[in-house]
C-alpha cells in the first residue's frame, strides 16, 4: 500500500463527523482543564501570599512592630495623662502629710495658750474682786 498526499479514502461522511466532533470535544475538553489548572493554581499562590501576610501581621502586630490602632493611641495619652494625675495628687497628699503635724503641733499651742489666757482672766478677776495675794 502506498500513502501520499493524492492517496484518496473512501469513508462515509457521518464517520467523518463523528471523528471531527470527537476532535473538537476532546480539544475544549482540553482547554477546560487548562483554564481550570490555571484558575486553581492562581487561587493557591493569591491564597499562600495571604497566609503568609497573616503569619506576619500575627506575629509582629503584638510586638508592635505593625504600628498600633487610633483607639490604642488615645488608650496611651489617656493612660500617660492620668498618670500624670496620679504623681501630681501623690505630690499633693505627701506635702499634706507634713501639714498635718504641723497642725497637730499647733493645736496643741491653741490649746496651751487658751489655758493660759483662761488662767490670766482668773488672776485679773481675782485682783479686781480685791483677793490679791
Amino acid at each position: 500500500m502506498k500513502v501520499s498526499d493524492n492517496t484518496s479514502i473512501d469513508m462515509p461522511i457521518r464517520n467523518l463527523l463523528s471523528i471531527v466532533a470527537a476532535v473538537a470535544v476532546g480539544v475544549w475538553a482540553y482547554f477546560g482543564v487548562v483554564s481550570r489548572i490555571t484558575s486553581i493554581e492562581t487561587s493557591l499562590v493569591l491564597a499562600e501570599k495571604d497566609l503568609e501576610k497573616n503569619t506576619e501581621f500575627r506575629i509582629k502586630w503584638p510586638r508592635g512592630e505593625m504600628g498600633s490602632l487610633p483607639a490604642d493611641n488615645e488608650q496611651y495619652m489617656l493612660l500617660e495623662f492620668m498618670a500624670e494625675q496620679v504623681e501630681s495628687m501623690q505630690e499633693e497628699m505627701e506635702s499634706m502629710m507634713s501639714n498635718t503635724v504641723n497642725i497637730n503641733f499647733l493645736k496643741d499651742q491653741v490649746l496651751k495658750l487658751q489655758q493660759d489666757v483662761e488662767s490670766l482672766k482668773d488672776k485679773v478677776r481675782e485682783n479686781k474682786n480685791g483677793t490679791s495675794h
